[in-house]
């Protein structure tokens, strides 16, 4: 078991090399082994996890007390932190894994060809999966078990804050991939906290497949300027809520209200309201007032202020905001054009939503604004992984190319032609 202790490494980029070597070689090793196996790995993996539950602690208890003595904020050191709910949650989270259908070797569309061929499509892993976080060192175990159960290697780095947790975690992880006979570098943990790792790792090419960057913004923005390996990211999530003019209001109000303070810090929480003007007299005031008393300061637009005279006035900044916290941006607008114009102009393309009785203006909706989750009379809030079925998620994609939105098993697989033939030779 891993002592908790940062290793020492003189040589970053040799290191880096020879952990992305390692990966790819377990990489072709559990590209190959058995559903069976993999799963037995994720509930022995889950099985150790609840065993060193008083090592994980104290590991846990070291990175608390130097983040207090960095002066780190509450809210990070309450993602930092492991509560006994918390490591039984990464328990059963690995034990969820292990029982989703297996996504690798699937077939589909298989289909005779004129020539005589039979030509199909197979899934199959992306082959080493690089993922670098912050913070939250359930993270660790969450993202290997996805990508061991899709068959990929996986090469983590998690937040220097975290170090202690994320191998003491580490330590969890090779039990269980001894134990299932599967090789220890299938999933190995960036020892050191040198960011200089991370500049080799976003570069190592030959090596990792796709990297999964998942922290603040500061993060995602460095890796989008010097990576050289294909991503899987998003940068923000400015989500929106728009009330049209045929809404029924009462659901309006429920979507509006649990879109924004169902939690304030995640990225598919409504950063921006839009509200039609021919109901915004009618509904505004009210519900107001109920993020008046969940403590959510409000941002308007003159017509909004002038409905609700308290709110604060909005500048062009606000508009674009990804405030992850109790802060909502409110614009009264005069039609669906301008809604949707105003979520093309200042949105993220993550999650967006529309109230409304209207078909037409839903489909409208729908078709036109351009973002990874799209949603009619229904709370930003459900864009994630566990509530589109996927099971899991290790991240939330907004590009457009491979995965776009939760992106679960299937997102950490690609696909690859095969043909069937019978000594068939082309003409």
């Amino acid at each position: 078991m891993s002592t908790g202790a940062e290793q020492t490494v003189t040589d970053i980029p040799d290191y880096v090399r020879s952990l992305g070597k390692r990966a790819r070689e377990a990489g072709r090793e559990l590209a190959r082994s058995e559903p069976g196996r993999r799963n037995a790995a994720l509930t022995a993996i889950a099985d150790t996890i609840e065993a060193q539950r008083q090592r994980l602690r104290e590991a846990n208890a070291a990175d608390l007390e130097a983040g207090r003595a960095a002066g780190l904020d509450e809210a990070l050191l309450d993602r930092l932190e492991f509560t006994d709910g918390r490591i039984t949650a990464m328990a059963e989270g690995l034990r969820h894994i292990a029982t989703l259908a297996d996504p690798v070797g699937a077939m589909r569309e298989v289909n005779a060809m004129p020539s005589g061929i039979r030509v199909g499509r197979m899934r199959v892993p992306l082959g080493v999966v690089g993922i670098i976080y912050e913070s939250r060192p359930n993270v660790t175990a969450d993202a290997a078990g996805l990508c061991l159960k899709s068959g990929n290697a996986a090469i983590l780095r998690g937040g220097s804050e975290s170090i202690h947790s994320n191998r003491a975690i580490a330590g969890c992880i090779q039990r269980g991939l001894e134990s299932a006979g599967l090789p220890e570098a299938a999933v190995q943990v960036i020892e050191t906290t040198d960011r200089a790792a991370v500049g080799e790792l976003i570069t190592l090419s030959d090596y990792v497949d796709v990297l999964v960057p998942r922290g603040g913004k500061g993060l995602i923005e460095r890796i989008m300027r010097e990576a050289t390996v294909p991503m899987i990211k998003h940068l923000d999530g400015v989500c929106h809520v728009y009330v049209d003019e045929h809404a029924d209001l009462d659901k309006a109000q429920r979507v509006a209200y649990n879109a924004k303070t169902q939690r304030y810090g995640t990225c598919n929480t409504m950063e921006t309201l839009l509200v039609h003007a021919a109901v915004a007299g009618e509904l505004l005031p009210g519900l107001a007032e109920r993020y008046r008393e969940a403590g959510v300061a409000l941002r308007g637009c003159e017509r909004a202020r002038a409905l609700v005279p308290a709110m604060e006035a909005a500048t062009e900044a606000d508009w674009a905001a990804e405030y992850l916290a109790p802060v909502l941006a409110v614009r009264v607008v005069d039609d669906l054009d301008t809604a949707i114009g105003h979520i093309e102009g200042y949105g993220s393309h993550h999650t967006d939503a529309i109230v409304t009785e209207h078909w037409s203006h839903a489909q409208r909706f729908l078709r036109e604004v351009d973002s990874a989750s799209v949603m009619v009379n229904a709370s930003t809030r459900f864009a994630d992984g566990a509530e589109y079925g996927l099971g899991a998620e290790i991240g939330i994609s907004t590009d457009k190319l491979h995965a776009r939105g939760p992106v679960g098993l299937e997102g950490l697989t690609t696909e690859k032609y095969v043909v069937f033939g019978d000594g068939h030779i082309r003409e």
